[in-house]
């Protein structure tokens, strides 16, 4: 059994409720906010991601169908990915971002019950968005309709991605001043990174510590970046940051964003915290294709032309971008080991004989933090 097998088995797999028990609990609450309105169907889709559920409902009012997709909080006893869902903190956040003066391509929100009752579990609705989304399962660097595509329109969609992205960071920040975390004489950064670790310790539980993840702290500790005093005119200064901003949580239509979805990470903090995870995350998927013998998207998402065109958008040049991929791969290896360790309660895999064996990407993330990463892949990372 391949690794990337045991990562997928280890995802929620599609709800295990009826979909009819589905679809006539939410026509009774949907009756008290559209009393005109019959829901037909409710369906869970089999890409269902790895922390909310998400059901698909068509309703009907009168001759008109409307589809809305539903975001609900996972059950505490499904071993959740992450310690917390605030489903009205997304929703406030997807509400705030539609009200700015030059919003992102975000979907309309519509309700949110925070009440448990209805649904099993606090949920928010939205309308529903169709498109196409780069696929994590194959992931889009393997026969997919972006290697299908030609290269004018993957720097479409790169252009437009990167569009999208600047358009969140442009947010006026104190719209979502109650995303602030930071204790006292912390930054941003600094706040960001302690919770990171706060959310390490809770997903390995009682059991010993992951070798590779506590050298990777050691490492952001000792590289911190230069404050922004002695770099002037390059410092972000505090944004919305996305928190997982990949291109496999956006809709495309056309190769442009018409919905950018998947808000559980969402934060107050530098720029470089979504562009280092974009970056990261594009390279974990093609190191995966390239691991299969596929050549893979080398022309998407290289870091000096993301760099290039976020400079050009967003009138900001990002710098010290090898501390945030890093730390995104950081970040990505404790998600990693927090989805092994259910794959394991699940009984769908075994306990690894070194911790970080349940690291898919551990020789990356090793060679990043022993100097090596950066010097091998200049071509492709140099800005």
């Amino acid at each position: 059994m391949s690794e990337y097998t045991t990562f997928e088995q280890a995802r929620p797999s599609a709800s295990q409720r009826d979909p009819e028990h589905l679809r006539s609990r939410f026509q009774h609450w949907l009756h008290h906010r559209w009393p005109d309105a019959a829901v037909l169907d409710a369906s869970v889709p089999s890409s269902n991601g790895m922390s909310s559920e998400t059901v698909i409902v068509t309703t009907e009012r009168g001759t008109q169908q409307h589809r809305l997709v539903v975001r609900i909080a996972p059950q505490p006893q499904s071993s959740t990915v992450f310690a917390h869902y605030d489903m009205h903190e997304q929703y406030r956040v997807l509400e705030r971002l539609r009200a700015q003066l030059d919003p992102p391509a975000v979907p309309q929100v519509l309700w949110c019950e925070d009440h448990p009752d209805p649904m099993g579990a606090p949920f928010f609705v939205m309308d529903h968005v169709d498109g196409e989304i780069p696929a994590d399962v194959m992931p889009y660097t393997f026969n997919s309709w972006l290697t299908a595509a030609s290269p004018q329109q993957r720097q479409r969609l790169q252009h437009a991605t990167i569009e999208q992205l600047a358009r969140v960071h442009a947010a006026a920040p104190a719209d979502f001043s109650f995303l602030d975390h930071r204790q006292s004489g912390e930054t941003e950064l600094q706040a960001h990174v302690r919770r990171t670790r706060e959310y390490y310790d809770w997903a390995r539980g009682d059991r010993p510590g992951v070798p590779l993840i506590e050298q990777g702290f050691d490492w952001l500790y000792e590289n911190w970046p230069q404050q922004a005093s002695s770099r002037p005119g390059r410092e972000s200064g505090t944004v919305l940051s996305w928190g997982d901003a990949r291109i496999g949580n956006i809709i495309y239509r056309d190769f442009v964003p018409v919905a950018l979805l998947d808000w559980e990470m969402v934060s107050l903090g530098p720029r470089e915290l979504d562009l280092g995870w974009m970056l990261f995350f594009h390279s974990f998927f093609e190191d995966i294709a390239h691991t299969a013998g596929l050549p893979g998207l080398p022309d998407l998402l290289r870091r000096v032309d993301v760099v290039e065109a976020y400079a050009e958008l967003a009138g900001y040049r990002p710098a010290g971008l090898d501390f945030y991929i890093v730390y995104a791969a950081l970040r990505q290896a404790i998600i990693l080991v927090r989805i092994q360790l259910r794959a394991i309660a699940f009984g769908q895999a075994e306990v690894p004989d070194q911790p970080d064996n349940m690291i898919m990407h551990r020789e990356t993330l090793a060679r990043m933090l022993d100097g090596t990463y950066f010097r091998e892949e200049t071509d492709h990372y140099d800005s």
